[in-house]
């Protein structure tokens, strides 16, 4: 098949949805990779680079459209493009279904398949293909690199010659894929970074990147993750108000403020108003990612900077993605490439588009002229919440004694059971008639090393369990000795043996002390 890939004719869009890499790669799956003349120039991509990575350069949009069997866009197909698109074809770009059903239903009469990255499944097999992860993930990254471009004080904390430089505060509001990007920018630049969501359990992730979790101390059962797609499910009016007094406390200390609360498909709900904005300092600055949808901030002006009575700065771009184009197509690229993958099964360059997929079925929009959204719900649910696990009952420090006593009493009744037991099998092989003594001698202190051997690993942690089965290993390897003393013997066979007995024994003990040695570094920081 002929992939296609014209120039973005959105105003302001700078990425492309092939790179020379991805190019590649197709084209290892039997597939051909055509591109517009300078549809990566923005992006950092010359006409050159694709030529060189085997791609037909191809000048106008014309006949690139004409030339091919799929198109990959970035943006949705603007007017001009729809009249290329011939039936047959297939479209791969975001799409936006739910607000663009007038386009849709044109392409669906046209007999255009359309395939929309934004509607991938949220499903573990489908992270590859996810590419709003990947552009949230890069828009996170770059609202933490606005902020501090307009932000007039360092991030960090400073104790110069010159005077202290108190550490910027900084709030993130929603910890999706973008809030935690920006969570981890923020705290690697040094800044005192605090996060809010809605979604508790996302508090262990949050503060495992070094920001502390803003708690709500409200009582509203969780919707299961599952029913919304993985994003966080709408509040109740009483919660809302609950998480704005919550701002309202935030709002005086934080120097730098960004929302990311948005859900594919919904406008943005409002969370910073414009008496928190009033209460901040002058020179804070809010990044607004959900301005493409209204904006999260009740200031916020599409596509704008604008500063506000009290000198606090509001970004509403929606282009943040685009400022980083270079990255940006690189990951988009791969999530386009995945795609293909999953339509080319057989890597023969022939196309299957298999309805029955879950991933193929869940982005598809259009196909052989029939609307087929919204799709059915994926066979494979995405990641719910999990169950809250009652918390385990504080013991009195009676009742702490009391358990470790009956423990003990157990622990000793299972030792003499062990002994009793070895002892009467000891006797028992004792009893035989005819036993030699000092079989005896030496059966009674294996028995001995046995007990005490599993004694000493029983009680072991688990995670040093082979470590220390690797240097028990070594030293039982003291059998080499045997074998040295018989090396020099005067039968060929003897000898065979014993220098393979050594070989064995010197691998048991070097590969014994180098398996502790590693395994034991794993618990040691560098």
């Amino acid at each position: 098949m002929k992939i296609g890939t014209p120039t973005e004719l959105f105003e302001g869009e700078a990425r492309v949805a092939l790179t020379p890499d991805s190019a590649k790669q197709l084209q290892k799956l039997g597939h051909d990779c055509l591109v517009q003349s300078g549809a990566g120039i923005k992006a950092g991509f010359t006409d050159a680079a694709y030529e060189e990575a085997g791609v037909e350069v191809v000048k106008d949009a014309k006949a690139l459209y004409a030339g091919s069997e799929i198109i990959t866009k970035v943006r949705g197909p603007e007017p001009a493009e729809v009249k290329m698109l011939s039936e047959g074809q297939t479209i791969i770009s975001f799409f936006w279904p739910a607000q663009n059903e007038a386009l849709m239903k044109e392409l669906a009469d046209k007999g255009v398949r359309t395939i929309a990255m934004d509607m991938v499944p949220r499903i573990s097999r489908a992270q590859k293909m996810d590419a709003l992860s990947s552009m949230a993930n890069i828009g996170g990254y770059r609202a933490v690199i606005e902020a501090g471009n307009n932000f007039g004080r360092f991030f960090t904390g400073q104790v110069t010659a010159a005077g202290k430089v108190p550490p910027a505060k900084v709030l993130v509001v929603g910890a999706g894929v973008a809030g935690l990007a920006a969570i981890g920018t923020s705290t690697s630049l040094g800044a005192i970074t605090y996060a809010f969501d809605v979604r508790p359990e996302v508090a262990e992730q949050i503060e495992s990147m070094g920001a502390e979790f803003v708690f709500l101390e409200f009582e509203e059962a969780a919707q299961d993750g599952a029913a919304t797609g993985g994003y966080a499910a709408p509040s109740s009016p009483e919660f809302r108000e609950a998480q704005l007094a919550k701002f309202r406390e935030l709002a005086p200390e934080m120097d730098i403020v960004i929302t990311t609360a948005l859900i594919p498909g919904r406008d943005a709900p409002v969370l910073w108003t414009k008496d928190m904005v009033e209460m901040q300092k002058p020179g804070s600055v809010i990044v607004d990612l959900a301005a493409e949808r209204g904006g999260n901030c009740e200031l916020t002006v599409k596509d704008e900077k604008i500063v506000s009575d009290n000198g606090v700065t509001v970004i509403g771009y929606t282009d943040l993605v685009s400022r980083m184009a270079t990255q940006s197509s690189t990951l988009y690229a791969t999530n386009i490439r995945h795609m293909l993958t999953d339509l080319t099964p057989e890597k023969d360059g022939v196309i299957d588009h298999n309805m029955e997929d879950d991933v193929i079925r869940g982005a598809t929009v259009t196909f052989d002229k029939e609307v087929t959204f919204p799709p059915p719900p994926p066979k494979v649910a995405a990641i719910a919440a999990q169950p809250k696990k009652e918390a385990p009952k504080e013991l009195t420090p009676e009742e702490k004694r009391e358990a470790e006593v009956a423990a003990f009493k157990a622990q000793t009744k299972n030792q003499v059971a062990l002994l009793a037991i070895g002892a009467a099998l000891v006797l028992g092989v004792g009893l035989i008639p005819g036993m030699p003594a000092s079989f005896m001698q030496h059966f009674i202190v294996f028995v001995l090393s046995v007990f005490i051997g599993f004694q000493v690993i029983w009680n072991v942690a688990h995670s040093l369990h082979t470590p220390l089965m690797a240097v028990t290993n070594a030293i039982s390897s003291i059998i080499i000795l045997g074998a040295l003393i018989q090396i020099g013997s005067s039968s060929l066979l003897i000898t065979l043996l014993a220098g393979l007995g050594i070989f064995m024994a010197s691998v048991n003990i070097f590969g014994g002390f180098l398996v502790t040695r590693r395994m034991l570094a794993m618990f040691q920081k560098s």
